[in-house]
């Protein structure tokens, strides 16, 4: 993984970043918080020897030197501390002494510093004051010669003892940057590693190597669609319905030289938005002047008629079972050259219906009565129907929504159309990720475009619902409608 790639992942995933920051900072104002304050108290001691000349001064020094390593060990002994304790009662005991000792030595001096650090300020005073008396009468025990005679080192306080006036730690300011530097880090990480995990499909690029087909379309994400699906009315200038209207085009010219007249319009899962794209795409080759018949195919949950405002009480399902001729169900919406056939009455079988003999004449039939035919069908890994009726037809349209459906899952409904020898005729990237920057541009487009409303006003509200509320009566019937077999 490239640099480049990571930083899309972390800008992708920055809530990731975001969360982990403050959970790390928070905890470092806690940590910082309830530690109790620690006070430093120190003491410096000062190593000597007697020498007489140049030479002996050398020497002495380096035999010093040498020793303040020992005497440094030496602050923190059993010894020491039990002397400290039996002293200075302090509430302490040697071992708690020993903890609090620390010692410092500088290259090449005879300095010696001694350190306790105690989150009592005073207890640390009395136990360095305690601390570097008994230690000068230690030194003195331990080099006194077997003959009586005094020791040659000499130990002199040359600095405090003293303690800090503020505490030592916690350091609030450093606690948070620390906390801050590593959330960061960590939440790059995080993002990364979940960027990394994530199979779900996020670009056209990636849905185009899954399927292995041309990508036809990227239809934008619209907040306002879910109460309003159709391209009519003020949608009508909005960005999706120019992408339906780019997805008609390239729909058009997949392949010149044999069109596809009847299209399956499918998807891997439910909820990928299929049934507002094929009410939307007819919508749009409608306006184009095509003669557009969209079939509800998806028999389990229908939603074509819903969308459209039709009644959906009778449709394909009676039509294959012979109760009704197509002719008397198909109900011609709103203004333009489109007719709907909704899916009936509830079947027991949909599958075996949507795969019979009936199903095949039907839609030889509708061929021949409309210039394109677009069937709504259900979800390819779900159940069968999608490509029973994917079989039979053209072509069939793949739709996946971005950043919902798994890789996986899209590669498995692809080879389900490519194991029947089913024609993909391209894929569709729906609910697609726009950018504030394409979103103004277009906006600022169709403004300076735009100089009426597509649709008249007072024409929207019946192309919406359907005219007549949606069902036409038989002596209302149009010329489309007279094509259709009875």
């Amino acid at each position: 993984m490239d640099v480049r790639t990571a930083l899309r992942l972390v800008r992708r995933h920055w809530w990731i970043v975001l969360v982990t920051l403050m959970v790390a900072v928070g905890s470092a104002a806690l940590i910082t918080v309830r530690t109790a304050p620690r006070y430093v108290a120190s003491v410096t001691f000062f190593v000597t020897t007697p020498s007489q000349g140049v030479t002996d001064a050398y020497q002495g020094s380096l035999f010093l030197q040498q020793r303040v390593k020992s005497y440094a060990d030496l602050l923190r002994s059993d010894r020491l501390a039990q002397s400290v304790v039996a002293d200075n009662a302090v509430g302490l005991t040697a071992g708690d002494v020993q903890r609090r000792v620390s010692t410092s030595t500088e290259t090449g001096t005879v300095l010696l510093r001694a350190t306790v650090t105690d989150t009592d300020q005073t207890r640390a005073l009395k136990v360095t004051e305690t601390l570097s008396a008994k230690f000068v009468e230690l030194v003195e025990n331990v080099e006194t010669t077997g003959d009586g005679k005094a020791s040659p080192i000499k130990i002199e306080v040359v600095g405090g003892p003293r303690v800090s006036s503020h505490p030592v730690a916690p350091q609030p300011t450093r606690n948070l940057v620390v906390g801050g530097l590593v959330g960061l880090l960590l939440g790059m990480a995080l993002a990364v590693l979940r960027g990394m995990l994530d199979v779900r499909l996020r670009d056209a690029a990636g849905l185009q190597r899954v399927t292995g087909s041309a990508l036809l379309g990227e239809i934008p994400f619209e907040s306002g669609a879910r109460s309003a699906p159709l391209i009519v009315g003020e949608a009508a200038n909005s960005a999706r319905a120019e992408a339906v209207r780019k997805l008609r085009t390239n729909l058009r010219f997949v392949d010149v030289h044999e069109p596809a007249r009847v299209i399956a319009v499918t998807s891997a899962l439910q909820g990928e938005g299929k049934t507002t794209l094929s009410c939307n795409l007819g919508i749009a080759l409608a306006e184009a002047g095509w003669r557009v018949l969209v079939v509800d195919a998806d028999l389990r949950r229908p939603k074509v008629a819903d969308y459209l405002g039709l009644d959906g009480g009778v449709g394909l399902t009676d039509v294959l079972v012979g109760d009704v001729q197509v002719g008397d169900v198909v109900q011609r919406w709103g203004d333009k050259s489109l007719l709907v056939l909704p899916s009936g009455s509830a079947p027991p079988n949909p599958s075996e219906l949507l795969g019979s003999k009936a199903m095949a004449d039907l839609l030889l039939a509708l061929r021949e009565s409309a210039d394109i035919v677009i069937i709504d069908t259900a979800p390819l890994l779900a159940v069968t129907d999608g490509v029973v009726v994917a079989v039979q037809a053209d072509g069939a349209l793949l739709i996946t929504q971005q950043g919902k459906t798994s890789r996986t899952k899209v590669a498995a409904a692809a080879r389900s159309l490519h194991s029947v020898s089913v024609r993909v005729l391209g894929c569709v990237l729906n609910m697609t990720k726009v950018t504030k920057a394409d979103a103004y541009q277009y906006e600022a487009y169709r403004i300076a475009a735009t100089t009426k409303p597509l649709v008249p006003a007072e024409r929207a509200p019946a192309a919406h619902r359907g005219e007549s509320g949606g069902v036409s009566g038989a002596g209302d019937r149009t010329q489309e409608l007279s094509r259709l077999p009875r």
